[in-house]
């Protein structure tokens, strides 16, 4: 039986002392689809990223590829792309791929698929560079490529654009289109809406820890945006200023 969803929450909650995080939170990204998770700050999606990733105990389900994901086999399944690169200052950019395998433990066929995404990503002359000694736009890639090399089946991205420039923007979002195009379930977690517009399959609007809409562009009505959508949902009784 096919799986619905290759990154499935269901009535997820986080609470932080008194804080509630998340809310009872229900998505879910399928195979080939490009999914958003925006909000404002504080709407609780970085929580529920981490949850996703195993990072953080909640309540409720989540499941990678049909396995609970805090077990070997969805961690398996699952790329994680956090915000900020978190590279070795002293190892290369082979040494990071290489720990990644070994700890993974993957099969010697991974120095020829590291080969495709070190060429693939334009870092075949920064092999032997230092995680310090690169930019933020090649830590992003570094970290991009560190994420594939086990060929998961769902990513997940959290605020991929902050910190880059204009060309390393559009370098990333052409990587997440292939990403799409090659059946991969891809999530990102951004407040960058009108920079990440083209292509989504799904948004989910979080605010103060709950989904408050899911949206798909068939959703949207003419001439609107999906950042005019968030921000009706988002700040429903504000009213434009006139001048």
């Amino acid at each position: 039986m096919e799986l619905e969803y290759m990154i499935d929450v269901r009535n997820v909650s986080k609470q932080y002392r008194k804080t509630l995080a998340n809310d009872n939170v229900t998505i879910g990204v399928k195979s080939g689809e490009l999914a958003m998770l925006v909000g404002p700050n504080g709407a609780g999606k970085s929580t529920l990223i981490k949850s996703i990733c195993g990072l953080l105990r909640f309540t409720g389900y989540i499941a990678i590829d049909g396995h609970p994901n805090k077990t070997k086999e969805a961690k398996q399944a699952l790329g994680y792309i956090p915000e900020m690169p978190a590279l070795y200052p002293m190892l290369t950019v082979w040494e990071h791929l290489e720990f990644i395998a070994k700890a993974y433990r993957l099969p010697d066929t991974w120095k020829s698929l590291a080969d495709d995404l070190v060429d693939k990503f334009e870092l075949t002359d920064k092999k032997n560079k230092l995680g310090k000694e690169l930019s933020k736009g090649m830590q992003q890639k570094v970290s991009i490529c560190c994420g594939l090399l086990t060929s998961p089946k769902a990513i997940i991205f959290d605020e991929p654009l902050i910190g880059l420039d204009p060309h390393a923007i559009r370098e990333l979002k052409n990587i997440i289109i292939k990403l799409k195009e090659l059946g991969c379930a891809v999530l990102i977690s951004t407040h960058m809406i009108e920079s990440m517009e083209e292509n989504w399959d799904v948004t989910y609007i979080m605010n103060k820890g709950k989904v408050q809409a899911v949206v798909r562009p068939s959703d949207l009505e003419s001439g609107d945006s999906l950042e005019d959508m968030f921000f009706k949902i988002t700040e429903p009784d504000k009213k434009d200023i006139e001048v």
